[in-house]
């Protein structure tokens, strides 16, 4: 006969059991490597934890690709921002996905230079303003690529929002920033 004290230790061991087997499996390897500072290995860390799916890999997560991204990785910098963009493993908040975004943006990554903006072309984590996603869109289309036809032909409608002075400053922005990163792949 199963006393009822029995039987919630064992529904205990039970639910412990399966949600030790829904955790991410991390390579022990990996995890020392990401432990001691690699961030390749932070990276992955972070990917094998957001694959797992559950609420408390998805925090696992976010704590890795912050560890990752702290050191100028673009990719947990957009992995980063995704997680606060989409509320995986901490609280949604698109102001701080702007600023993860903008970092990536800022280190040259067309997809992040592009979202930034689009949030800045609706005001979404940042202020509005058609100036900003003019230059952050201007700065994606620069680079060739699967969506450099998309990003230009939203740097034309946001170009079509702008006062001649403001279209001026800003593809002089644009201009400068261009002259101090060259990066490969860039449209000529």
């Amino acid at each position: 006969m199963i006393t009822p004290l029995r039987r919630a230790c064992l529904a205990g061991f039970l639910f412990a059991a399966l949600s030790a087997a829904q955790t991410a499996a991390v390579d022990p390897a990996l995890l020392a490597k990401a432990n001691a500072g690699d961030v390749k290995a932070q990276l992955a860390v972070g990917e094998a934890y957001e694959t797992s799916g559950t609420k408390s890999d998805n925090a696992e997560a976010a704590a890795w690709y912050r560890k990752a991204a702290d050191k100028n990785s673009i990719e947990a910098q957009i992995h980063l921002a995704v997680c606060y963009r989409d509320g995986r493993g901490v609280t949604r908040d698109m102001a701080e996905a702007a600023n993860w975004y903008r970092k990536a943006a800022e280190n040259g990554n067309e997809k992040a230079q592009g979202t930034l903006a689009l949030l800045y072309s609706i005001g979404q984590g940042v202020p509005r303003s058609d100036s900003d996603a003019y230059y952050w869109f201007a700065l994606a289309a620069a680079v060739k690529g699967p969506d450099q036809e998309k990003y230009a032909a939203n740097r034309q409608s946001m170009a079509a929002r702008l006062t001649a002075d403001d279209l001026a400053d800003a593809q002089e922005r644009v201009a400068k920033w261009i002259a101090a990163h060259p990066r490969p792949g860039a449209a000529e």
